[in-house]
């Protein structure tokens, strides 16, 4: 294994991960006879739980050291990976040094673990290699991670040579892209203290669609066109979904991003305190491959709050101007998302210039070219998206019951609105059992 690792080039950096690089120093210690068996067992046994971990993390099932082979290669950021990630596959001479790490990589899947078992008693290569993981709820881990890692491992299994793995893994660079950007959906930041930033997977993402948001169809259709002109690569603009509160904004979200993708499209989530982290955040993305959405939820500023200015420096009028790559969509309860006071608009404030203060205020709201009104639905449509509900939830319960219920539980918990149905039907489903769900 040791020999193997060190033959890599385009994946060099593969061979530094820790479980694999340990595990190599341990079989060439072994093959050298330069350590005692209690020793190496404990080396061994270090390694298998930091892979054990790995695997609960993302799921991993059947064979784990697969598993974990198959997700370094598809993390492996360099220069072969990222030129291919959403593109076609061009001819070159690089293709010559990739196709000599995937034979690498196949002798590595292909690893004989039975004398080194043999020789120190042990059986824990034979367990991971036919292991059975113990069925976990899908917000514990990354399931798109781990649905893609064990689809494209199966595939290497069978793969006859290095040339059928170059296509394996290209097609799959071309479909997703590369490392952390092509395996997840979505991220938040982490400010270093070095003032770079640091993007952290969201793991546990909801798989809702716009389609399960009951209504509002105007308000989805706008939405998915300006997000699908920005895939396609034409014209979008800068979206503000705003209106009252539970009527599916950030729902709205959350669902044009599992939507779209397969097509590239990626959202990193932030927040106010971190606004002044923007340009670094798109100096990490603007040449990457994929469409971004920056996300900012409940967004608003009190009138002492000057981040403000950091968000309208880059959506417009910067010098660090957002690249074509990126859009920023933002969900608000209140229209003009900075807070205005009359004093404002007294004509005798001390402020000479009052109307530049105002108008500075309203600047911001300029600067998204879509914005989407989301209201309160009125007492008819809140029963109907209790009735769908109810419907999609096999809640079974007399129709003129249903609303009867559901107009005692809106006056106590918030009012009408998408949420508050939502949040009717969960406390049927917990509390009633003269219901069916499937």
């Amino acid at each position: 294994m040791y020999k193997e690792t060190a033959k890599l080039i385009l994946y060099r950096s593969f061979g530094d991960h820790s479980i694999l690089s340990e595990l190599s120093k341990i079989f060439h210690d072994f093959d050298a006879k330069t350590a005692e068996d209690a020793e190496l067992i404990e080396r061994i046994y270090t390694q298998i739980k930091a892979l054990l971990d790995l695997a609960t993390s993302y799921g991993f099932d059947e064979n784990l050291w697969h598993n974990y082979l198959t997700f370094l290669l598809l993390m492996n950021e360099n220069s072969f990976s990222l030129v291919s990630e959403k593109s076609p596959v061009q001819d070159g001479s690089v293709h010559h040094f990739a196709k000599n790490d995937f034979r690498v990589v196949k002798r590595l899947f292909d690893f004989d673990f039975h004398p080194i078992e043999k020789a120190l008693g042990i059986d824990c290569f034979s367990t991971i290699s036919n292991y059975k993981a113990v069925a976990k709820k899908e917000r514990m881990y990354n399931r798109n991670v781990s649905a893609m890692v064990q689809r494209i491992s199966r595939s290497i299994e069978t793969a006859a040579d290095e040339e059928e793995i170059f296509q394996i893994i290209t097609t799959f660079y071309q479909e997703y892209g590369v490392g952390m950007f092509g395996l997840n959906k979505a991220f938040r930041i982490r400010s270093c203290e070095n003032g770079d930033v640091e993007f952290l997977p969201i793991n546990n993402m909801d798989s809702v669609v716009l389609d399960d948001l009951i209504g509002y169809q105007m308000q989805k259709d706008m939405l998915r066109e300006n997000t699908q002109a920005f895939v396609e690569g034409r014209n979008a603009n800068n979206a503000l979904l705003y209106g009252d509160s539970g009527t599916g904004k950030s729902t709205s979200i959350k669902a044009i991003v599992n939507e779209y993708y397969k097509d590239g499209l990626r959202m990193i989530e932030i927040y106010k305190h971190q606004f002044k982290d923007l340009s670094t955040i798109i100096s990490h993305i603007k040449n990457r491959n994929y469409r971004f959405i920056i996300y900012m939820d409940d967004l608003s500023f009190e009138d002492s709050e000057l981040e403000y200015k950091y968000l309208k420096a880059i959506i417009e009028g910067g010098l660090g101007k957002k690249p074509g790559n990126v859009l920023i969509y933002a969900t608000s309860n209140r229209r003009h998302l900075i807070r205005e006071k009359f004093s404002d608009k007294r004509e005798l404030d001390d402020e000479l210039h009052n109307n530049d203060t105002v108008q500075e205020k309203l600047s911001l709201v300029a600067r998204f070219g879509v914005t989407i009104y989301f209201g309160s639905p009125d007492k008819k449509q809140f029963q109907n998206i209790v009735r769908e509900l109810a419907e999609r939830y096999h809640v079974n319960m007399p129709l003129e019951e249903l609303y009867a219920e559901a107009n005692k539980w809106e006056l106590s918990h918030g009012g009408l609105s998408g949420r508050t149905a939502s949040q009717f039907i969960t406390h049927l489903m917990g509390t009633r059992e003269d219901f069916t769900q499937i």
